[in-house]
């Protein structure tokens, strides 16, 4: 089970052929679990009606894990890994702590949350 970063989901959501295929099977295989601030990103970018139910009917049908307390552990992660100082912002820790407590894969296009993961030696895509 991985999570996937809004900038993963966007690139999907553009219809780019890799990601519709790759990304595509990851969704189909239920493999992909739904973070709220990751949906909420989303959901802050939507169009139109029709976006907004795309968006919500993931969100509605993919794997959660239970999120109490995960941005109290966000900020531990990133008060720990001096993360602010590298340019990761608290949405990045929330994945990061997300990861660290479920065991989950991380894939992201952003470099400075790459970099956050080598540093903790975490799975990514």
């Amino acid at each position: 089970m991985i999570i996937a970063d809004t900038s993963v989901w966007i690139e999907y959501l553009k219809g780019d052929k890799w990601y519709l295929k790759v990304f595509g099977a990851y969704l189909e295989d239920r493999k992909i679990v739904a973070l709220s601030p990751v949906f909420g990103e989303l959901l802050q970018g939507v169009k139109n009606n029709r976006e907004l139910q795309i968006i919500s009917g993931f969100w509605e049908n993919l794997p959660h894990v239970d999120e109490k307390g995960l941005f109290i552990e966000a900020g531990q992660v990133s008060y720990e890994q001096k993360l602010h100082a590298h340019g990761v912002g608290l949405i990045d820790c929330y994945l990061l702590a997300a990861g660290i407590k479920y065991g989950l894969g991380i894939w992201t296009l952003d470099k400075k949350l790459l970099g956050a993961i080598d540093r903790l030696e975490m799975e990514y895509l």
